[in-house]
């Protein structure tokens, strides 16, 4: 690539995923991140492991940065991960291990980045102990979080696995961390966690960004009208993840009968790959007007034929890219605490907070009653993802920090 960057600092940005597509939320963050980093106060060279398919991706690769160093991709394996119960470290950490590409950062540290950053606590197995260079960790979550709530909410056998992940990811998330200048959080909320959980000297804090040009405000008028019996909720999410499964099925179970009695031709549309048999079987055998969409290259179109985006988590951490992404469409969210955590948005006024099944299908049901109320809450999200959460001014605010580190390091 080219990467005409005379006289400007070195950034070294190591991801421990591919970011293309970028079809998750980790992946949308960082890859708006970057994009915005190219051309700016730094030379930003990215390092990452590649699938075969690599050359499809070279126009998103040379918006995102100036060079592209990688190795090659390896998807663990269910043999893989179960043995990986055995490890030190959490199996999500075990199976991101890479001979090939600790190597290849190697050689890349061996050049001299003016600074380092890695993108997550697990891309910290691929980079050496000490790093001669300012570093910067970029957490996208407070990762024992994740495993405490899974472990809170799990019964049975599955109790005791995920206590145990939780124990190896406090230990593996702290002693990460600690070993970096400054840690990068996603929220205010989460950055003060990560200082008081770890004892961390220096923890700043970034926005979370919406594309809005791509995610632009459609019509209410493109939904058709839902009358005093129907309406469209939508959910878009990677189902192959146990949260996003565990939210929908209780969409299902706890707030679906509700909503069937008040509005019999109500219906949902759950965005995501790999949704799990569990769900298309409970679907089927209850005959509920649910579809399960797979994967979609686009999720606008769905986004955009539907009265409110729902968010039934209940296990997560860090923030909910898509919640931002329906704001900047003009679409009003329902969602529990947990799903709208870390976001600096208002209950009642950009979103209805729900933390319970009878909660869930109030808010849900008083956005489909009032059209004008339904059009209220999200003209006011709107407009606050216009006025705060461009990507370019969460970039703005990467680039500025990752300058201080460097500053710091210079001046000794």
């Amino acid at each position: 690539m080219n990467a005409a960057a005379a006289g400007r600092p070195r950034l070294l940005f190591v991801s421990p995923r591919f970011l293309f597509p970028m079809d998750q939320g980790g992946k949308i963050r960082t890859g708006n991140i970057l994009r915005g980093l190219k051309g700016g106060a730094f030379e930003v060279i990215l390092a990452s492991p590649a699938p075969p398919s690599v050359n499809r991706f070279e126009v998103d690769l040379d918006a995102a940065c100036d060079r592209f160093l990688s190795w090659p991709e390896h998807a663990a394996t269910r043999v893989e991960r179960v043995l990986s119960l055995a490890s030190a470290v959490p199996v999500a950490v075990a199976t991101d291990r890479s001979k090939a590409g600790s190597v290849r950062i190697g050689q890349a540290l061996m050049d001299k980045p003016d600074v380092v950053v890695v993108d997550f606590p697990h891309a910290g197995v691929l980079v050496p102990d000490r790093i001669d260079a300012a570093s910067v960790m970029f957490t996208h979550n407070v990762e024992a979080e994740i495993f405490e709530r899974h472990a809170a909410r799990a019964k049975g056998l599955w109790r005791l696995v995920w206590a145990d992940q939780s124990r190896k990811m406090i230990r593996f998330e702290g002693d990460t961390l600690r070993r970096f200048d400054t840690v990068i959080a996603v929220s205010k909320r989460d950055a003060a966690v990560l200082a008081k959980r770890y004892g961390l000297a220096r923890v700043e804090e970034i926005d979370t960004g919406v594309d809005l040009d791509f995610f632009a405000a459609t019509s209410p008028d493109l939904a058709a009208d839902p009358g005093a019996d129907g309406g469209t909720l939508v959910f878009a999410a990677t189902m192959s993840w146990p949260a996003n499964v565990e939210g929908i099925h209780f969409l299902l179970d706890e707030a679906w009968p509700a909503l069937i009695a008040a509005r019999p031709r109500i219906n949902a549309v759950i965005i995501g790959r790999n949704p799990p048999t569990s769900l298309s079987d409970k679907i089927k055998e209850r005959g509920l007007n649910v579809t399960l969409t797979g994967f979609v290259d686009d999720i606008r179109p769905y986004v955009a034929q539907s009265h409110v985006y729902v968010i039934p988590l209940w296990v997560g951490s860090g923030t909910r890219i898509k919640a931002f992404e329906a704001m900047a469409m003009g679409r009003p969210v329902v969602s529990t605490s947990l799903g709208i955590e870390g976001l600096d948005v208002t209950d009642g006024e950009h979103f209805l907070r729900a933390d319970s099944a009878e909660a869930f299908c109030h808010g849900i049901l008083s956005l489909l009653d009032d059209a004008a109320f339904r059009h209220r809450i999200a003209g006011a999200a709107r407009h606050l993802m216009q006025e705060r959460f461009a990507w370019k001014n969460v970039a703005a605010q990467f680039e500025a920090i990752c300058l201080h580190a460097l500053e710091r390091r210079v001046a000794g």
